[in-house]
């Protein structure tokens, strides 16, 4: 570490993002401190489970078993969500601009989500469980965690960043924002955020009822917008279009989740009290103009905002910070140059991209004009046939998700599926120290001569395909079907630089 550094990476926010971000680092003996302005984690309602990319981050650093746990205890407090699919297992789904996507339609032998079923049974992890895991996941792995400190300012020296705290100053090696869509990281950085102002507010809460009678299960829609009701007893949900709130930072109360809930379902449902911190939300659609600025990079939320639908905010969060740490970690610690952080931009600004389209998509659809009312019933029927909701749910499930990287295998630029291997193990279990992975199913060890030392290397005897190199992130770096070791050599000198 250089001595004129209090600590190599600074990382502002203490949500999923920024401790995930935190744990890669330390995993790569990147000394880390995390400063969080607020005192305690956000008691407010938010995601309530996780998508496959993000389940699969959990396995590959053995943090499965936990989640298994929390979605086990999450279904006996919620009861059942989701429903059995045609083979009768509990899968989750989710909607599409609430369209519930029925699991007993869906196609589980499609080759994509046949794929990836190892981690059906950490789904179902609300946000503030799993804030909870990460935070002792990464303080275990030795980052520091700051509450109570605000940035004030920040300066990028060229050999590093001094940033000003309420706390005193310090300088550190490279600064990351991971501090929400009102980011001070990305404000103090000059980064602009261009994209498309609200026309929704939304809430989410769980309430006593004195008349549920007067509201239907599901998703309904009316002129002025649309509320849900259920799955668990309580737990309601509205959308209207009426422009955006005008402080969207002041606290909910039982009226305005009441005044709402009239208003959207034409009823005169009475809430008696609030059983959790209820949210408010908007359908606000950002994204940084750059994810860069020469030692200040900006992760999560501070990147890119968007309506909830569906959790995908946090999930698009994890992704960049499972992409950001290994690279960030291979130059701080030497591995790699220094135009390794730039494939940071050019990887995860397309994946943002697309996932705000796809939200913007559905507020469209959410309307209760009669031109969206009828778009809707097109959309729904697509969505209630086997294909249409197929493709909807490898879309939400994260599992078709690709960067654009060499190589026309088709597993290249996607994330790495369940792999059993011959001797009991799955590919999963090998990848908890953070590294690179090579799986070498060649008979004499062929693609492992390539590696010379610099990866890990993971032999088999079992079938399909012949060898993986798989990155930090999970993301498949370089495939073959054959013992051709074409193109292996090369990915390795792009990706892995000096090895371990």
């Amino acid at each position: 570490m250089n001595r004129d550094l209090d600590v190599e990476v600074t990382v502002v926010g203490a949500g999923p993002v920024g401790l995930v971000l935190a744990a890669e680092l330390a995993l790569a003996g990147v000394s880390v401190l995390v400063l969080e302005r607020r005192d305690a984690p956000d008691p407010a309602m938010k995601a309530q489970s996780v998508n496959v990319p993000t389940a699969e981050a959990l396995d590959r650093r053995g943090l499965l078993p936990a989640a298994e746990a929390i979605q086990r205890e999450t279904l006996r407090r919620v009861g059942p969500f989701g429903g059995p699919s045609a083979d009768g297992v509990l899968r989750f789904t989710g909607h599409f601009a609430g369209m519930p996507l029925d699991p007993g339609l869906v196609d589980w032998s499609d080759p994509d989500l046949a794929a990836h079923t190892a981690v059906e049974g950490a789904r179902m992890v609300p946000q503030q469980r799993l804030e909870a895991l990460l935070a002792e996941h990464a303080v275990r792995l030795g980052a520091t965690v700051r509450r109570g400190v605000e940035v004030t300012a920040l300066q990028d020296t060229g050999d590093g960043v001094l940033v000003g705290t309420t706390a005193g100053p310090l300088r550190t090696g490279r600064l990351v924002g991971c501090d929400g869509g009102h980011s001070a990281v990305r404000r103090l950085a000059g980064i602009a955020f261009p994209g498309t102002d609200p026309e929704i507010t939304g809430y989410q809460a769980v309430v006593d009822i004195a008349d549920p009678e007067k509201l239907a299960d599901g998703w309904s829609w009316s002129p002025r917008g649309a509320y849900r009701y259920g799955p668990q007893p309580g737990r309601v949900a509205t959308v209207e279009f009426d422009g955006g709130p005008a402080d969207r930072s002041a606290p909910v109360t039982l009226d305005d989740v009441q005044a709402s809930l009239r208003r959207v379902s034409g009823t005169d449902v009475t809430l008696t009290a609030l059983r959790a911190t209820p949210t408010r939300w908007t359908d606000n659609t950002r994204q940084a103009e750059v994810y860069r600025a020469g030692r200040v990079f900006l992760a999560g939320d501070a990147a890119h905002v968007h309506p909830p639908f569906g959790g995908q905010g946090l999930n698009l969060g994890v992704g960049d910070a499972m992409n950001l740490g290994w690279t960030l970690a291979a130059v701080v610690r030497g591995r790699a140059r220094e135009a390794l952080l730039d494939t940071y931009d050019a990887e995860r600004r397309p994946v943002g991209a697309w996932i705000l389209d796809r939200t913007r998509a559905q507020t469209g659809l959410l309307r209760g004009d009669p031109k969206s009312a009828a778009l809707r019933e097109v959309v729904a029927g697509l969505l209630g046939t086997r294909d249409g909701t197929t493709y909807a749910v490898k879309a939400i499930s994260g599992v078709t998700q690709r960067v654009d990287l060499p190589g026309d295998h088709p597993l290249t630029g996607r994330h790495v599926p369940d792999l059993r291997l011959s001797d009991g193990s799955r590919l999963a279990d090998h990848a908890h120290d953070g590294g690179f992975l090579l799986l070498d199913r060649t008979p004499e060890g062929a693609f492992a001569a390539s590696a010379a030392g610099r990866v890990r290397v993971v032999r088999d005897d079992g079938t399909g395909v012949m060898g993986l190199l798989v990155r930090p992130d999970g993301v498949v770096a370089w495939a073959s079907d054959t013992t051709d070791p074409a193109g292996l050599e090369a990915s390795l000198g792009r990706w892995a630089g000096e090895g371990r």
